[in-house]
């Protein structure tokens, strides 16, 4: 199966290593879509289908924060799959986060076998190497 991904990042250089990153991780992929901050990804989902969203937290315009708790409101986009992408490690903000509904947490710099394994942890794609 193949996957639809949207990265929400305000920096294009970090949403060019997560695409990089999708394209070597071992992931069939189908579509990788970019935002650059949260309103212009709300806008997005709402018109097309993903099956994960790699969101960054601090960006202008709409937070990820802000993102998040808009999707968890609409029935349409309540069971959108986040993954957060963000420098925060705050353990609390993190925990915070997940009781939100989001589904994975990555600190950045991180790791191509970091992506692949939220990505399986999420999707269950058991099969990426």
């Amino acid at each position: 199966m193949a996957y639809r991904f949207l990265i929400v990042d305000d920096s294009a250089t970090t949403r060019a290593v997560i695409r990089r990153t999708l394209g070597i991780c071992g992931v069939e992929v189908e579509k990788i879509s970019e935002a650059g901050n949260g309103r212009d990804a709300l806008a997005m989902l709402r018109v097309g289908k993903f099956d994960m969203v790699f969101l960054d937290l601090n960006m202008p315009e709409m937070s990820g924060v802000e993102v998040t708790e808009k999707l968890r409101q609409d029935p349409k986009l309540a069971g959108v799959n986040i993954c957060v992408v963000s420098s925060e490690s705050m353990e609390s903000r993190v925990q915070q986060l997940r009781s939100t509904g989001v589904q994975g947490y990555i600190k950045k710099p991180f790791t191509p076998e970091q992506i692949r394994q939220v990505i399986q942890d999420v999707l269950g794609v058991a099969h990426a190497a």
